[in-house]
């Protein structure tokens, strides 16, 4: 079991975690904010994967990149055919993000590592396996989708050849912008598996702030479903086209956008719909639209629940599209079950925050995370912090310093912890 001296009560340095937070955020910076703008693979991400593997080297980690772009850091010393205990999020960022979503589980299991070495160093600390910090390649899903793209290659949820060929939003394709920022790896897919999987995030809810509550123990993610409608009608003129004779796609999604969200109020619990896309063609103010592309985003924490939601939402759209007669085609960009965190790992995330006098809420995750797909592989969970206001994916996305510091804290405990836990099936 890793050993702790008794006279050392072990502790992140949160001023170093800030900084480099705040140094990371500057790559990419959106001007007049405190928001930032890497899309995955893009130059700017280019120049945050190279300002955090800098930190890696620094510390003389053992880091790989794979050829999806994943990279991880893990500590040298140890058994090669011990596996280690890993953390780790995401740097890429949605256009208009924040410097914590993702960036936090990064950066806060580097200061966990950089801290954990320290205390060996001066004797205080002793682990039975070694830590390891990874982010994996696109997991907003803002340029390339699905989301959550590098942590599905990497437990093999998806064939490298697969992933490599996909189309961006702006037709730039993933294979070759990892071969322009020097980023397509050697580490074969799928990766090594880690013995446990932990994942710091921000809340990016309102949920804890409005409890009160400093740590989310987070039990398990909401499934997930996205698909993308191109409905297809009749251009014509706004003031010469009677509307007994019109075909028109914007009606349509219209009353889709409608339905989703009566939908989600009609199912109640966990049931979220959002239409976050809705583009018309030509968007102009005297002309019916040709065309109409728009996303349908349905979440739950039910698999039986969302495929019914799913299922009323096809029915739906094939009703009024009969009715205003346009054709529709449909597209998956994604689709997730709800996951389950390990109950052990749970236990242990409250379990160290109750330790440390932290106030605890035990929750589901509302938005997808690296951490479910490794879910899949070995024994994984979440730990949450407060979002102030709830505000995510925004510029003014904010977590208070102390916050950051506690969640980081309790990951360091967590990850020491798990490091000498054994799991049985």
């Amino acid at each position: 079991m890793p050993t702790i001296a008794p006279s050392a009560r072990l502790s992140i340095d949160p001023a170093r975690l800030v900084s480099r937070l705040d140094e990371l955020g500057e790559i990419g910076a959106i001007s007049g904010t405190i928001g930032c703008a890497r899309l995955a693979l893009t130059d700017d991400d280019k120049a945050g994967r190279d300002l955090v593997r800098t930190w890696m080297e620094d510390l003389g980690l053992d880091i790989s990149t794979d050829g999806i772009g994943n990279v991880v850091a893990t500590m040298i010393g140890f058994d090669p055919t011990v596996t280690p205990v890993m953390m780790g999020s995401h740097i890429d960022t949605v256009a208009t993000g924040g410097r914590y979503d993702g960036n936090l589980g990064v950066l806060a299991g580097l200061e966990v590592i950089e801290t954990a070495i320290a205390a060996i160093d001066r004797g205080e600390l002793q682990l039975d396996r070694p830590l390891a910090v990874g982010w994996f390649t696109d997991e907003e899903g803002a340029r390339f989708a699905p989301d959550m793209l590098g942590s599905l290659v990497y437990v093999g949820g998806m064939p490298l050849e697969d992933a490599l060929e996909i189309e961006g939003i702006d037709g730039a394709i993933v294979g070759d912008e990892l071969d322009r920022i020097g980023y397509r790896g050697a580490a074969p897919t799928p990766g090594r598996v880690p013995h446990a999987f932990v994942e710091l995030h921000i809340e990016q809810g309102p949920v804890l702030e409005d409890a009160g509550i400093t740590i989310g123990a987070v039990e398990g993610v909401q499934g997930i479903s996205w698909t993308e409608l191109t409905i297809s009608g009749q251009s014509c003129h706004a003031g010469t086209t009677p509307m007994r004779l019109r075909r028109d796609p914007g009606v349509v999604a219209s009353r889709v956008n409608v339905f989703v969200r009566e939908l989600a109020e009609r199912f109640g619990g966990a049931q979220v719909a959002t239409c976050g896309v809705i583009t018309h063609t030509p968007n102009l103010v005297n002309v019916v639209p040709s065309q109409v592309t728009m996303t349908v985003d349905l979440r739950n924490t039910s698999e039986s629940k969302l495929q019914q939601a799913e299922a009323e939402f096809h029915r739906f759209v094939h009703e009024v599209a009969d009715a205003e007669g346009v054709e529709v085609e449909f597209r998956t960009l994604a689709r997730f079950e709800p996951v389950d965190f390990d109950p052990r790992v749970v236990d242990l995330v409250a379990a160290t925050a109750d330790a440390r006098g932290l106030s605890t809420h035990r929750m589901p995750s509302g938005a997808g995370h690296d951490a479910q797909m490794f879910a899949r592989v070995c024994p994984a969970g979440m730990i949450f912090t407060p979002s102030v206001v709830g505000i995510s994916h925004h510029v003014h996305e904010y977590t208070e310093p102390a916050d950051l510091e506690a969640g980081a804290n309790v990951l360091l405990d967590v990850v020491i912890g798990l490091a000498g836990t054994e799991f049985t099936s």
